[in-house]
């Protein structure tokens, strides 16, 4: 019954159309809960004592049967995508407002229906095996995610961002294509992730895990396959960023977990590579961050980082698994998928709450904002919540899955060979450098937006936004302190997940006594600082208080867009240490020698990604030259195109008389 309902909301999709675009919305939002409700009631079967993934039939696929088939990874993914697509759905509703009078129903309507699909395609792929029906799915989450990105169709931008992303895509997908027919080829197994235990058990595993991970990680946006991202995530509206960030690329970590279930050798290779490319992708990822003025381009860099904490996490367990030493793999292994779940909570949350600073400003340009938290004080909270947690410090959510891989790699330390020293002392520095720079980034575009004074007018308008933007940020601020006050309660069905990839690994029982103990520290300093706010207010009580200016140190004709820190200023020395790797170009003042009053001048800086530059824009241009020159054969005339007929057969008939074909 509940796959009969789950195909007739496929079918019910196709009516968004008809409505008008005020009711669009609640039409999404109903098929939206309801495909939630079904796939989280069988995701919750999934972690029963006695449950059995068994496969249930689904539909025929071209005459091909395809079926779903749900274990404890895939009920995982699915509480993920239910969640963060609630939530977008929620905070779309007000973001949207200001679009009704600019795009028409058509566009609404399409702008939906892809959403919808956005969620029922990430489900598919988290719950079919066959790999004709994989692609598919696949494919149909990148179109959908597509259609999303370009809503703002009359911005160039977009439309580019939009088209990069799709080309990528398609070359991850040629890549898992390819790898599902090496493995079928090989064994003459079914085509798809059950062939693949056939081709692991008599085949070297790593190369074909390579192709895997390729495929799998444009989509996820490891560096150096992570060029799309930085251009999507800004050009699409808010609450797409937010989902395509928050769980979107993890689907890209679901099909790496997934291939990993069924590779049993080489682990030792494989767990250092995945550790080698996490900690290039969260290292690189966090400084270029750090160089970036756009609110949002700045979340797609920590996007990548966070996929390298995760990656870091999951290199931790295989090495554990490689080398024989259950606690580093089962902690490992632990941190890294309950990052997963950190990261869609908190890179939503804060997406969330750049879309209604954009929404009140009209720029994501850091620059020109300052002091909106006097303005937007709700947003400014959450978005300091979500900053928080981002940099994994404690009481929240971010700081307990980076306690699991510590712990991993600390056991490492204590437990392992000088082999595993090495590898987790590299891993356990790299995570800690990438923990002090996310601090340091979140310090800057914090203060600079919502501290200090306005930079520009664009913040003199600024007002906090409705209610129905503000409760889907209350929803995830839950269970952003729920994990971070309460993480006992989410080991038992972690260790669960764990297990898949661990066999009879789990997560040492001490662990819960731990968590009780943080659980006790966090809430006694909450509580502390709760009593220290409260005398602080009733001191105040006390004495008249009068609000005006900041102090400018006795100067009043302070600019304030001079004399505060610039997001420029703020990270110029690290600039002066990583300039190779931000890639910073700035136009100068420059002054001429006769000029003796100054006209108004104008210094800007911007930085550009040092490998979309080597890796994709410099091998397209000389691809594109190349084009250039060969439309000289292109003349409009129909005399030369019957000239190239003529020649190109002449030449399959000389080739032919002299038997080269």
């Amino acid at each position: 019954m509940d796959v009969f309902v789950f195909k007739l909301i496929l079918l019910l999709s196709v009516v968004i159309f008809v409505f008008d675009k005020k009711i669009q919305y609640f039409a999404t939002l109903i098929l939206q809960l309801t495909v939630s409700v079904i796939s989280c009631w069988w995701a919750v079967s999934a972690f029963g004592a006695d449950y059995a993934a068994s496969p249930v039939p689904f539909m025929e696929f071209f005459g091909h049967p395809v079926t779903l088939e749900i274990d404890r990874l895939s009920a995982f993914f699915i509480f993920v995508i239910n969640f963060t697509m609630l939530t977008g759905i929620l905070y779309a509703k007000g973001y949207l407002k200001p679009y009704l009078e600019k795009k028409n129903r058509i566009e609404f309507a399409l702008h939906f229906f892809c959403f919808l699909w956005l969620q029922i395609s990430m489900l598919l792929v988290c719950m079919v095996k066959d790999g004709l029906a994989f692609l598919f799915v696949w494919e149909l989450m990148s179109l959908s995610s597509f259609f999303l990105v370009i809503f703002d169709s009359e911005k160039v931008d977009a439309i580019k961002a939009g088209i990069k992303y799709l080309i990528q895509m398609h070359i991850g997908f040629v890549f898992i294509l390819i790898a599902f027919l090496v493995a079928f080829l090989n064994t003459h197994s079914p085509f798809g992730f059950e062939g693949l235990s056939a081709y692991f058990a008599n085949n070297s595993p790593f190369l074909l895990f390579l192709l895997f991970f390729v495929g799998f990680g444009i989509k996820a946006g490891f560096i150096p396959l992570h060029t799309w991202l930085p251009h999507a995530h800004p050009a699409a509206p808010s609450h797409v960023s937010g989902v395509m960030s928050g769980v979107m690329i993890k689907i890209g970590i679901y099909g790496i977990l997934r291939v990993l279930t069924y590779i049993h050798s080489d682990l030792l290779l494989i767990g250092v590579f995945i550790l080698v490319m996490s900690l290039i992708s969260g290292i690189l990822g966090v400084v270029m961050a750090i160089a970036q003025h756009d609110i949002k381009k700045l979340l797609a860099y920590h996007s990548i980082e966070n996929i390298g904490i995760i990656g870091i996490g999951i290199g931790v367990g295989t090495i554990g698994i490689a080398l024989e030493l259950p606690v580093v793999a089962a902690l490992g292994y632990a941190g890294g998928i309950l990052h997963i779940l950190n990261h869609s909570l908190f890179k939503s949350l804060l997406f969330y709450s750049a879309g209604s600073v954009y929404q009140q400003t009209h720029t994501r340009n850091i620059e020109q904002l300052g002091g909106l938290i006097k303005k937007m004080p709700k947003s400014a909270l959450f978005f300091l919540l979500g900053s928080l947690a981002i940099c994994g410090l404690p009481p929240f959510n971010g700081f307990i899955s980076e306690f699991l891989i510590y712990s991993g790699m600390f056991r490492g330390l204590a437990d392992g060979s000088l082999n595993a020293d090495i590898l987790m002392l590299a891993g356990f520095l790299g995570l800690v450098l990438i923990g002090g720079l996310a601090v340091f980034c979140f310090t800057k575009v914090f203060s600079i937006v919502f501290l200090g004074t306005a930079r520009s007018d664009r913040t003199v308008n600024a007002t906090e936004v409705s209610s129905g933007m503000l409760f889907p940020k209350i929803l995830i601020g839950i269970l952003i302190l729920a994990i971070g006050f309460l993480p006992g309660l989410f080991m038992a069905p972690l260790n669960e997940i764990v297990m898949l990839f661990t066999g009879t690994y789990s997560i040492p029982e001490n662990i819960d006594s731990v968590f009780t103990n943080i659980s006790i520290v966090s809430i006694g300093f909450v509580a502390l600082v709760a009593i220290l706010w409260m005398l602080r207010k009733q001191q105040q009580q006390k004495c008249g208080k009068e609000p005006g200016v900041t102090w400018g140190c006795g100067y009043t004709g302070a600019n304030p867009a001079i004399h505060q820190y610039t997001a420029t200023s703020y990270a110029n020395n690290l600039n002066d240490y990583s300039n190779q790797i931000m890639n910073i170009h700035s136009k100068k003042v420059v002054y001429e020698e006769d000029e003796i009053f100054p006209t108004d001048k104008e210094f800007s800086t911007h930085s550009t990604d040092v490998f979309e530059d080597n890796l994709v824009s410099k091998p397209t241009n000389k691809i594109l030259f190349w084009l250039e020159k060969m439309a000289v054969f292109q003349t409009g005339r129909l005399q030369h195109y019957l000239l190239y007929a003529l020649i190109f057969l002449l030449l399959v008939f000389l080739l032919t008389i002299s038997n080269v074909i």
